[in-house]
Order: C-alpha cells, then structure tokens, then sequence
C-alpha cells in the first residue's frame, strides 16, 4: 500500500517529553528551593510527577477533568506526596512549568533524521496531538521541526481529543489527505494507535519503551530509524 500522508504524534514519540520535563522540573528544584520546602529527594519528585501527569492525561482524554485542572493538579498531587499542602506553590510551579517546558529541545535519537528522510522521500507529514495549541508549537518551533509539517492538528483546534474519532476525521478533512493513504505513527496504544485504527486508519506503534501491546498495529518499531524499513 503506498502511504502519502504521514500523521505522527508529537509527545514520547519525537519529542522527548519525559527527558525535557526532568530538565525543567529540575530547574524549578532549584529556583523555588523546593529541597527547603521539604521535598528531599528530587528523582522521587520526579518519577512521582511522571505517573501523575500519565494518570491525570488519561482522565483529561476520556473527558473527566478540563484543561486548567490538568495543569495544576499534576503539581499539587507531587507535592502532597511529600506532605506540602501549598495551593500557591503549586499555581507557580504550573505557571512556570508551562513557560520553561516548550523551550526545551530534546528529541528522541534520530528524530530529525527520520524527519529529513521521509520528507526527502515526498511524504506529507502532519501531527496530531493532545497537546494545548500554544504550547505544542512552541515545543515544535524549538526543537526546529516545524517545517517538516504540513498541518499541525491539536486537541484544542479540532474540539477533540484521541482516541476519539472525531481528530482523526478533523485531520483527514484539514489535510485533505484520502484515509488508505494515510497512517498515524505514534507511542500510546490507546490514544494513537486503537484510535486510529476505530477510525479506520492504518498505524506504526512506536514503541520506545519495548512495551508488549495487548492490541496488534498495523507496523511496530522500537526506534525512530526502524520507520526506513516501511517506508
């Protein structure tokens, strides 16, 4: 089957959002003297933040919390884990987070190479993400990517989230691009992977972390640079 359209996701699947949010929670570590306020060992802040910030996403997705209460929650939740009640602390922490975190470049292990080839090769390459508009653009244009993408599909610009069906449909309308040409390569089994395939979409699983998935992708890869033996 030849594909024209290529949709990646953005976040665990290019950009390497767990290494950009150590370096940026790590700053606050220090600038808001978090050790003082008694949080004592910050790789434990850390991984605590990780499966806060997995947990609230998927309550985010499935339509359980808004936006703002995302935001904050994933703050207030690691700060609690050491026994820290301030609401304060958390607001800035938020605020801050969301400044520092989109000027952070980290990229997984050729990902501009991959990038480069498949546009050499004639793809359309266009994301879909969750991520909040501004945000995801800003994370785009500074780890200087942007202009490998023809259309930029976020959850805030469709009025949709994946796994829904409905982004899919918004991205394939916005792209003009023909379903069987088309393919959604990303990391998370449910938000890309089931839910392009219940909206009929072919899909690569990128599977960084060696997961065994319990759904089978269309394509599955354990590093960007596989992608050259599909395409």
């Amino acid at each position: 089957m030849q594909y024209k359209h290529l949709f990646f996701d953005l976040d665990h699947t290019l950009w390497d959002f767990d290494a950009n949010a150590k370096l940026t929670l790590h700053d606050l570590y220090d600038t808001l003297k978090l050790e003082e306020r008694g949080v004592h060992d910050f790789d434990l802040f850390y991984r605590n933040y990780l499966a806060h910030n997995t947990m609230l996403w998927a309550r985010y997705r499935n339509g359980f919390i808004k936006q703002a209460e995302l935001r904050v929650k994933r703050m207030r939740l690691s700060l609690l884990d050491f026994k820290i009640g301030d609401e304060a602390l958390a607001e800035a922490m938020s605020s801050r987070f969301l400044e520092m975190l989109p000027t952070r470049n980290v990229l997984f292990p050729y990902a501009i190479e991959i990038l480069q080839y498949l546009s050499n090769k004639n793809y359309r390459l266009h994301l879909i993400t969750n991520g909040f508009e501004e945000v995801q653009h800003h994370k785009i244009n500074n780890s200087r990517i942007s202009h490998y993408f023809d259309k930029v599909i976020t959850s805030e610009g469709s009025n949709s989230l994946k796994p829904n069906k409905e982004i899919f449909e918004f991205a394939l309308a916005a792209t003009k691009a023909n379903l069987k040409e088309s393919i959604m390569l990303g990391d998370d089994l449910e938000a890309d992977i089931i839910g392009a395939s219940n909206a009929g979409m072919d899909q690569v699983f990128i599977n960084h972390v060696e997961a065994v998935p319990d759904f089978k992708p269309t394509y599955m890869v354990k590093s960007l640079k596989e992608l050259e033996d599909i395409f």
